[in-house]
């Protein structure tokens, strides 16, 4: 989309990594908004997801880090990740002064989805055909955040369950920005030298393959990155992960300051 990728940037940032960020962080975020660029988020939610479930007594399982999503599974996905979660960040941003809107994939068809190639194991889990991205800079061009929780359907109707980072690398993709935000919990991508941990600078999709085949990328990590990774599709080029907590964090990457890993499709 034309000059969208001039003064709009994507963000990923997990449902829980959200809750736990501190007032400085919307601060932040509300700055870089009246400064002119506009913040787009996609959000997740998976632990908020795994307890209502478990509340409601409704067992789930992961199958290759998806979750298995029946019909009754994706009511409460719908409930929490366009409801409470989007509804909560929408509240935050607006409570630092910050003008936001939240929407799911499924209004006005945003988020298109067909079902993920192994859907006989998964369940309605969604890989994304085509996102409606002048509903994006409509809301950005009044002004507003948009937040999108990442649920998709199809032409039937048909809701999907699709993953936060899936969804964050094709809103990207179709807005034609090509740098990416992922935050989260973690200073970066890190490797032990001389025994103390220093993060990573820059790296490639294939400096990370080979750092998890050695180990050296191991425990929750591997997800972390893999997550980053499923976010370099079409247009987008690169993604930047960093810590949320770290002071001006997102002011920081946009000047362009070294902070956090950035992930390149190639060196």
């Amino acid at each position: 989309m034309s000059g969208a990728n001039t003064r709009t940037f994507v963000m990923k940032c997990g449902g829980s990594t959200l809750a736990a960020l501190p007032d400085s962080f919307f601060t932040d975020l509300n700055e870089i908004q009246l400064s002119g660029i506009q913040p787009v988020i996609v959000h997740g939610g998976g632990p908020a997801i795994s307890e209502n479930l478990s509340k409601l007594g409704i067992e789930t399982e992961f199958v290759g880090g998806l979750r298995k999503t029946t019909e009754e599974v994706l009511d409460v996905v719908e409930m929490v990740l366009s409801g409470s979660i989007n509804k909560q960040i929408v509240r935050r941003i607006q409570s630092t002064g910050g003008k936001a809107i939240g929407i799911s994939g499924v209004d006005g068809s945003l988020i298109q989805a067909k079902p993920v190639a192994n859907s006989s194991e998964v369940g309605l889990v969604g890989d994304v055909t085509y996102v409606e991205a002048s509903i994006i800079q409509g809301i950005v061009d009044l002004g507003y955040m948009p937040i999108i929780a990442p649920v998709g359907s199809d032409a039937t109707g048909q809701r999907y369950n699709i993953n936060a980072d899936t969804a964050a690398g094709a809103v990207a993709s179709f807005l034609g920005v090509p740098q990416m935000i992922v935050v989260t919990d973690v200073p970066g991508i890190m490797r032990s030298v001389d025994g103390n941990k220093q993060v990573l600078p820059q790296v490639s999709i294939q400096d990370i393959e080979d750092m998890i085949a050695t180990g050296e990328i191991y425990g929750g990590m591997i997800p972390k990155v893999k997550a980053a990774i499923a976010c370099i599709h079409g247009e987008v080029q690169e993604v930047i992960i960093v810590d949320g907590t770290e002071p001006q964090v997102l002011s920081r990457v946009l000047k362009g300051e070294t902070i956090g890993t950035r992930i390149v499709r190639k060196n």
